[in-house]
């Protein structure tokens, strides 16, 4: 079983299990907050780059091009404190960006506990919330109820073990049927990511993923999708792109950098997919920039360059729209806490990953929000609305709304010239309006951008108008 699925499992069943399930809340997607210091602001004094212009087109809600947004996990914007609830549904609604969500866990209870018996009072209010925010809402189908993989109908095991059980091959067509319910449930839903991270499907007598197995439940579930509405998109395998450090040739393949390789089944079983699938508008990809013995190699900046060499990959192999689900730059703790970093650090890393998704191709990006109840809350996009005074932006949420504003899907990059002594220390990433500069040092530095002197703060994170 590959570690990096084991991880993110830990990090979001833990996070969801029991009464997480009930706290079902979809948080949204998100705004550009004004004003406020580097990373905020613009660096050369103005509010932003304005309206679009021909080389930065708007993404399409209809299409499989969604732009950057996030997967609401247990807690979200409709718990908690009205005020902070208002202020944290304000600030979603200001941008209209992807809205990811799951049928079973991080927020939603157990759809068909019995077959044919159905409960969606914890999705409706996450779509619900979606709708209120004009998010445009994608759906995960996963996971499945407990009587589709052994267990007794009317309950819900909510353990890491038990969630994680793909559906029994005599459930496959049920599990379908119910995908199927969902899609005419939320007529207005277009997007939907067939299971998550290939959990369940991990054949351990063979070492390698059962992406036979995966793919015939893709197919009955894709089938299914296009008999409730043909306009409906969707798209897999969502498998983890796990690598390995430099000079590890552990099931090595062709992709490759200073990071190291991607582990090969990963690709195989994308591969398989791509071959056998019936169909798919979009292709679903997950994983770290670290290594699967969390390493960052050579460094967190450099190791961020793994994402783009996979979504060229992914692109070249598939030709179809990429969308990655998660992406992680700083490895957790026992617990998969990422806490260990500074908010600054942690906030130019993800500019750094995000720089590299983008140029490779990526079409959709969805951050897993680790939202939690109280106001500390490390990489998350707003303060818990648990606390009356919660619901306000937090530094990622201005990343992911700036971003996802300026580089939307079919951004034309150009060059940005760089100079000076600190120009070696940035990632630079720009198009025909504005710059994205971040200093990937822990201390200030001072470069030429477009030939004009900026000073950076410790891992500053600078927006530049041209």
């Amino acid at each position: 079983m590959a570690r990096a699925r084991r991880r993110k499992t830990t990090r979001s069943t833990l996070r969801f299990i029991g009464a997480a399930a009930a706290a079902a809340s979809l948080l949204l997607v998100v705004a550009w907050p004004p004003g406020g210091g580097e990373g905020v602001a613009d660096g050369r004094g103005g509010a932003g780059s304005g309206p679009h212009g021909s080389s930065r087109p708007a993404a399409d809600s209809a299409g499989p091009a969604l732009g950057w947004g996030l997967t609401h996990t247990r807690y979200s914007a409709d718990q908690g404190e009205r005020g902070a609830r208002e202020r944290a549904e304000k600030l979603l609604s200001q941008r209209r960006l992807p809205q990811n969500q799951h049928i079973m866990g991080w927020g939603a209870l157990n759809p068909e506990p019995s077959p044919g018996r159905y409960d969606f009072a914890s999705l409706d209010s996450r779509v619900e919330l979606v709708r209120r925010t004009g998010g445009t809402p994608v759906i995960t189908l996963c996971c499945a109820p407990d009587w589709m993989k052994g267990g007794a109908d009317g309950e819900t095991d909510w353990s890491r073990e038990r969630l994680e059980t793909a559906p029994d091959p005599e459930h496959y067509d049920d599990f379908a049927k119910l995908a199927g319910v969902v899609a005419e449930r939320y007529p207005d839903v277009r997007h939907f990511i067939v299971w998550n991270e290939l959990k369940g499907f991990f054949d351990d007598d063979r070492n390698r993923w059962d992406a036979e197995s995966y793919t015939r439940l893709y197919n009955k579930v894709y089938a299914e999708l296009k008999r409730v509405d043909e306009n409906n998109l969707v798209g897999g395998p969502y498998v983890v792109m796990d690598s390995r450090p430099p000079g590890d040739d552990t099931h090595a393949s062709p992709v490759r950098g200073p990071w190291g390789s991607v582990d090969r089944r990963a690709l195989d079983a994308l591969g398989y997919w791509d071959e056998h699938k019936v169909g798919a508008d979009f292709v679903v990809v997950d994983g770290p920039s670290y290594t699967h013995e969390d390493e960052l190699v050579p460094d967190e900046f450099t190791a961020t360059e793994k994402f783009g060499a996979v979504g060229r990959w992914v692109r070249e192999r598939t030709g179809l729209p990429l969308w990655w689900a998660e992406w992680y730059v700083e490895p957790g703790d026992a617990d998969d806490a990422r806490d260990g970093w500074s908010e600054r650090h942690r906030v130019a890393v993800h500019a750094a990953g995000m720089m590299a998704m983008a140029r490779g191709g990526a079409a959709t990006g969805l951050y897993w929000n680790p939202q939690r109840r109280g106001a500390d809350c490390p990489g998350c996009l707003w303060r818990g609305t648990a606390d009356a005074d919660g619901g306000g932006a937090l530094p990622m949420m201005s990343l992911l709304s700036r971003f996802g504003r300026e580089f939307p899907p079919g951004t034309r990059f150009t060059e940005a010239k760089t100079g000076g002594d600190g120009a070696r220390h940035l990632k630079v990433l720009a198009d025909d309006r504005v710059v994205l500069a971040v200093n990937t040092l822990g201390r200030a530095v001072k470069a030429e951008v477009d030939g004009e002197p900026v000073e950076f703060g410790p891992y500053g994170v600078r927006w530049l108008t041209r």
